[in-house]
């Protein structure tokens, strides 16, 4: 970044890029036209734009652009897919999820059982991945779906989804991945891949905030999604509303320059993860690696520090952003729900920081995040012994 403060939380959200922000523009302040007005040249202007970026998109995952929908992000996403599959069954109302899901997937499936619907939510091992075993001994008759997700948005470990989808082909099950946090940075082929949808976002990819996508496979027989959105029959009557073209254009470029820089990026990511993790672990101890040290997002690296708390920790990285946990529950003073899923002790979950990397972080920074970590820590703990030792004597 151009200024002094450092910023490696980009598994909250990204910068647009430069390039993102050029393609978008002449649709804010040039171009005027609804998509779905397409009665005359502006709308069918507007309509061309979308379809344009669907194809991008639909490229980049190696899907059809008719299996794209767009939406206002992936929390939307994850509603239509996960409730729109089981408020569609009558008899089938059963869904299998993980302790270790983004609350877009929890939530839903919390008011699910409101409704009735059982839901199974299977533990996952220390490092946040699912067993494909698990999943498969959970599938019963009355399953329709399971929601496994890409790769953990707080410790970045990335889950079987090949494995898990074969499993459920193989059970007449359909199968649900949240990719928000792997579209862009890992190679994700849905033809390839046995996914029946599948939901991801721009700004996580360098694109603007507020728009998303669903991705529902074509097959026979077709995928019945129950709409959450009423209001005109947009996207195939799944999701209606005035599509947000600018929004949509800048999607489809930040897919398209996502995959493009993918391979390069991940080495170049994993190699300051791992200058940052080393730098950190080798001038303090009592640091732990949260998540699979291997299987994880290029750019993500989960530390928790033992004999500090949490709270003064974030309050001593001033100019440092970084992350205690997931952007939407941050807010919330309870342990992650992640770390406690993979058995970490409440004390360590609390004093623990989500380090993410991104495509304008430099060597320089990483350094001096590095420093302003281990200075902090340091601080903290000499802060702790000298209160102990007060009131001992």
């Amino acid at each position: 970044m151009s200024d002094e403060r450092i910023y490696l939380d980009h598994h909250a959200t990204t910068p647009c890029d430069q390039c993102v922000l050029e393609v978008m523009w002449p649709w804010f302040a040039d171009h005027v036209g609804n998509a779905s007005s397409t009665s005359h040249a502006f709308g069918r202007e507007a309509r061309d734009a979308v379809e344009r970026a669907r194809w991008q998109i639909a490229d980049a995952i190696g899907s059809t652009p008719e299996e794209i929908i767009f939406t206002s992000g992936a929390t939307e996403s994850n509603n239509l897919a996960i409730k729109g599959v089981l408020q569609g069954e009558r008899n089938r109302r059963h869904l299998i999820i993980n302790a270790a899901e983004h609350r877009a997937v929890l939530d839903p499936a919390k008011r699910l059982k409101q409704e009735g619907v059982v839901v199974t939510i299977l533990p996952v091992d220390e490092y946040g991945r699912v067993d494909q075993q698990a999943v498969e001994d959970a599938i019963r008759p009355e399953t329709s779906l399971v929601s496994v997700m890409m790769a953990n948005n707080e410790v970045g470990t990335l889950n079987a989804v090949e494995k898990i989808g074969t499993v459920c082909q193989r059970k007449g099950v359909l199968f649900h991945s949240d990719a928000s946090q792997a579209i862009g940075k890992l190679p994700v082929k849905v033809s390839e891949l046995p996914i029946d949808l599948m939901s991801f976002t721009a700004h996580k990819i360098y694109g603007p905030q507020g728009v998303g996508a669903l991705y529902i496979r074509r097959r026979q027989p077709a995928i019945r999604l129950v709409s959450q959105i009423d209001g005109g029959g947009h996207e195939r009557r799944l999701r209606s509303g005035t599509l947000p073209v600018p929004l949509i254009v800048g999607f489809g470029e930040a897919c398209q320059i996502a995959v493009g820089e993918m391979e390069e990026e991940s080495t170049r990511l994993r190699n300051l993860r791992e200058r940052l993790r080393a730098a950190i672990m080798s001038a303090l101890d009592g640091v732990t690696l949260n998540g699979h040290p291997d299987l994880r997002l290029p750019g993500n690296l989960h530390l928790s520090f033992a004999g500090v708390d949490g709270d003064a920790l974030m309050a001593n990285l001033d100019g440092l952003a970084v992350s205690s946990g997931s952007a939407c529950t941050t807010a919330d003073p309870e342990p992650s729900h992640v770390l406690r899923a993979m058995g970490i002790p409440e004390k360590l979950s609390l004093a623990s920081l989500r380090f993410g990397l991104g495509r304008l972080t430099t060597t320089d920074e990483i350094d001096r995040a590095a420093q302003l970590v281990i200075s902090a820590v340091q601080r903290l703990r000499d802060m702790k012994s000298c209160s102990v030792d007060h009131h001992s004597t």
